[in-house]
């Protein structure tokens, strides 16, 4: 399992260890995306609206967890670029102590607040008592989703991106078949949606406890690793709580969007739910990247390897910036033709094309930032990442969007835009940061 991604070529190391990463989201937001095309196949808009609504919560809940597994990810990775093989070991058991606290506290919580997060929501009342229903039987299921991200964590953080990638497609697999089921044979709308999600993570994660429990993991866990460590805990929080902080915060302000749109009517919420899920198809490689440089460049800043790190960075934004540009040029050229292949009302792909000719751009300018944000990870700043995000939604994204709904009502193409714009302010200051720190790093080699 475990892979020293400290020496060979780098942008091999990149590319070898990002393609696995690249197919686990394109699966992950292939069971997301499938959802939404199958509901749309067997139910009208108001169910369409109200799996779109449901899935961009669970999204901001998903990536939070994410975010926060990126502690485990940057500091076992550290550990095993260092040989360290009883850090690792104390990471890994202090992980499942932390997320099993966190998934009970997640479940509880959303649970008694889903009704009220629906309403925040401003859900069209035609689509309220569907969104209400799919968010319950998702929030039921958030220990599966935990456990399979902390899972997935652990095995990138020892440079196995492979097997996370087997996990997912067992779960996409059994989404795509359970949502035929329950939506196309069983009738069970937005419900059906729900239980496919949920059932699917369920499986997948016990086939993944069933090969570790099989398998040799290259690592000795005994009871006095799963005891609470405070330096440890430290660490993991130190570097993942700013990220799920992060995350969460962009994901709110794409909430805040949503609900700017909602209240526009039905057709636009439809629309920009559309594009929602196109773009996070579209954002598979800067996603994929971001996690890329975070566990490469922590195993390389664990070997001592700073320059090697960089490296990591700089192959990844020409990655990122090269894939942006083509996906511009395709969603400028045929972006009518994806959102209707997942709604047949004119009006919906009127809009959802308008919109996403703005929000296209945001795959170059989110690219970059993406990387820098990893790098900032694996170095453990992610505090700088934390950082950049909230000056951007509060400086640019949210406002911007505000004021084109406001100044712009028969077109979604402005609000498109105020994602980019927010994007463009991130990239400035990551560059900035980024210049900062190196000079600071010259100045201390010459003094020294």
């Amino acid at each position: 399992m475990e892979k020293n991604l400290t020496t060979g070529s780098v942008l091999k190391t990149v590319l070898s260890f990002a393609l696995p990463f690249l197919l686990s989201y394109f699966l992950q937001t292939l069971y997301g995306l499938a959802d939404l095309f199958i509901i749309g196949q067997f139910n009208g808009v108001e169910s369409t609206t109200a799996v779109s609504i449901g899935s961009q919560v669970m999204h901001m809940i998903t990536v939070m967890i994410v975010g926060l597994a990126m502690g485990s990810t940057v500091l076992i990775g550290k550990a095993v670029g260092a040989g360290e093989k009883e850090n690792v070991s104390v990471a890994i058991g202090n992980t499942v102590i932390l997320f099993l606290g966190v998934s009970v506290a997640f479940t509880g919580l959303l649970l008694a607040f889903a009704g009220p997060i629906v309403s925040v929501m401003s859900t069209p009342k035609e689509a309220v008592q569907g969104t209400v229903i799919y968010l319950t039987i998702c929030f039921i299921g958030i220990p599966f989703i935990t456990a399979y991200n902390i899972i997935s964590a652990i095995f990138r953080g020892m440079g196995d991106s492979k097997s996370p990638m087997y996990f997912v497609a067992v779960a996409c697999v059994f989404n795509i078949i359970l949502d035929f089921l329950f939506i196309g044979v069983f009738h069970l709308g937005p419900a059906g949606a729900a239980l496919g999600t949920t059932l699917s993570q369920t499986i997948s994660v016990l086939i993944s406890l069933a090969v570790i429990f099989r398998s040799k993991m290259g690592i000795s866990l005994k009871k006095k690793h799963f005891k609470p460590h405070k330096r440890v805990m430290g660490q993991l929080l130190k570097v993942g709580l700013p990220v799920a902080l992060q995350d969460g915060f962009v994901q709110i302000a794409f909430l805040i969007i949503t609900v700017i749109v909602n209240q526009r009517g039905l057709n636009d919420a439809a629309a920009v739910g559309i594009v929602e899920k196109i773009i996070s198809f579209l954002f598979l490689v800067p996603s994929s990247m971001l996690s890329t440089v975070s566990a490469v460049g922590a195993q390389n800043f664990g070997a001592g390897k700073d320059g090697r790190a960089r490296k990591t960075l700089y192959y990844a934004i020409g990655i990122t910036v090269s894939y942006g540009m083509l996906a511009v040029i395709v969603m400028q050229c045929a972006s009518g033709f994806f959102v209707g292949l997942f709604s047949g009302n004119p009006e919906v792909i009127r809009l959802g094309t308008q919109y996403m000719h703005g929000y296209v751009w945001d795959c170059i300018l989110a690219g970059i930032h993406f990387c820098f944000s990893g790098y900032f990870c694996a170095c453990g700043k992610s505090i700088l990442s934390f950082i950049h995000n909230i000056i951007s939604i509060t400086c640019a994204r949210i406002p911007l969007a505000y004021l084109a709904s406001i100044h712009f009502p028969d077109t979604l193409f402005p609000m498109g835009l105020a994602t980019a714009t927010g994007s463009f302010v991130s990239v400035i200051i990551c560059v900035s940061i980024f210049a900062w720190m190196r000079k600071k790093e010259k100045i201390k080699k010459e003094s020294s």
